[in-house]
């Protein structure tokens, strides 16, 4: 399976060697690592992984295979996927192929085979690095200086790189085995299908399942959309996505929910999170190695209860530039960083982590009642 050499460069002139799976091939982006024990394949098919280079902690990947029933998006979406070890056997009733394969079916390029310790080590220390993996190019000056003239993510607009081409509606629940925790959203309303517009910057497609589950009308358009293109579609509310990279340089998207708020309820996660934050007057910055695992405690101000969450994010909202219109009502235990926010007077609530989860812990499923509740009300 894995007969090639392989490199990943930073930026910083470090450089890993080992064996290449998946893909042949170079690609450059930001180098970041991911927590979580299983859901290898929804990391890999998430779209707000766009432009990076993502390094599993957890030293096994791939055991228990790959399957269409896990994918968050039309396929992978990131640059490129470091593991310590890929699994020789994959064993598991769902498993429909071997990690390895729909790697090289998906043209990702993978790295086997180092030290992922040492290297999340150093970007934990040193913060998050551009980088360049390469099964083409072994020469390590060469792969450095790629490294460092690569553009990274801040000022770029990924979202356009992943939004859907055109609107569309959504007609497939949860997944049978994830039904199994949906008890605490409650019973979906039986007199009305409330319709919910997902504005679309790169979404995980178990947010669209949670909203068509909770027995809403659910009609996806592209993140690029106008306040016009969304009132048009007759909304009774609108949903913001998680996406890619630094959110200010979408200042469409921005001008957008500016235009919405206070005409429909919102609810926004992760990117929409920080978007509507910037539509209400805030401000973002980078995160010095982001948090992206499934097991990031996060407290309910509002509640006192800590939910373990799912998360994906190297940005965050500034706590200082927070507007007087914004009440913070989630906080990561971890660093202290805003992870919801709550207007005082207008309909429009958003959180920073990922309560659809998909793979992760089940803990903040409530927050989609809690829209639910918005729209019948």
């Amino acid at each position: 399976m894995m007969t090639k050499t392989a490199k990943l460069a930073l930026e910083d002139g470090t450089v890993f060697a080992g064996s290449q799976f998946g893909a042949e091939g170079e690609v450059d982006g930001e180098v970041c690592f991911n927590t979580s024990m299983t859901g290898y394949q929804e990391i890999l098919t998430d779209p707000s992984y766009r432009g990076q280079i993502v390094a599993m902690t957890y030293p096994q990947i791939g055991n228990y295979g790959v399957n269409q029933a896990d994918v968050e998006s039309t396929g992978p979406k990131l640059a490129g996927f470091v593991v310590r070890e890929v699994s020789r056997l994959d064993s598991n009733f769902r498993s429909e192929g071997h990690l390895h394969d729909y790697l090289a079916a998906h043209g990702i390029v993978g790295l086997a085979g180092i030290d992922t310790r040492a290297l999340v080590r150093r970007l934990r220390i040193r913060g998050a690095m551009k980088g360049v993996l390469s099964t083409v190019d072994l020469n390590d000056a060469s792969l450095v200086a790629k490294a460092v003239a690569s553009p990274g993510l801040l000022g770029r607009d990924l979202v356009r790189e992943v939004v859907p081409e055109r609107a569309c509606g959504w007609t497939e629940d949860l997944d049978p085995l994830a039904t199994l925790a949906s008890a605490a959203e409650g019973a979906p309303p039986t007199k009305s299908r409330p319709h919910v517009v997902a504005l679309d910057y790169g979404m995980k497609w178990n947010i669209a399942r949670h909203l068509h589950q909770l027995g809403c009308r659910v009609t996806v358009v592209p993140g690029t959309a106008t306040a016009d293109d969304v009132l048009k579609l007759d909304p009774d509310g609108v949903f913001l996505s998680n996406g890619p990279g630094d959110p200010e340089p979408l200042t469409y998207a921005i001008r957008t929910i500016r235009e919405l708020l206070g005409r429909k309820p919102i609810f926004g996660i992760c990117l929409g999170h920080q978007l509507l934050s910037l539509a209400c007057g805030a401000k973002t910055f980078k995160l010095k190695f982001g948090h992206r695992g499934a097991n990031q405690p996060v407290l309910n101000l509002q509640t006192g209860c800590v939910e373990i969450t799912s998360q994906n994010h190297g940005f965050a909202v500034e706590e200082a530039s927070l507007p007087a219109d914004l009440e913070v009502t989630h906080r990561n235990l971890n660093d202290d960083t805003i992870e919801g926010v709550r207007h005082r007077r207008l309909p429009a609530f958003s959180v920073q982590y990922h309560p659809e989860a998909s793979a992760g812990p089940h803990d903040s499923r409530y927050l989609f009642g809690q829209l639910r509740e918005l729209l019948i009300s």
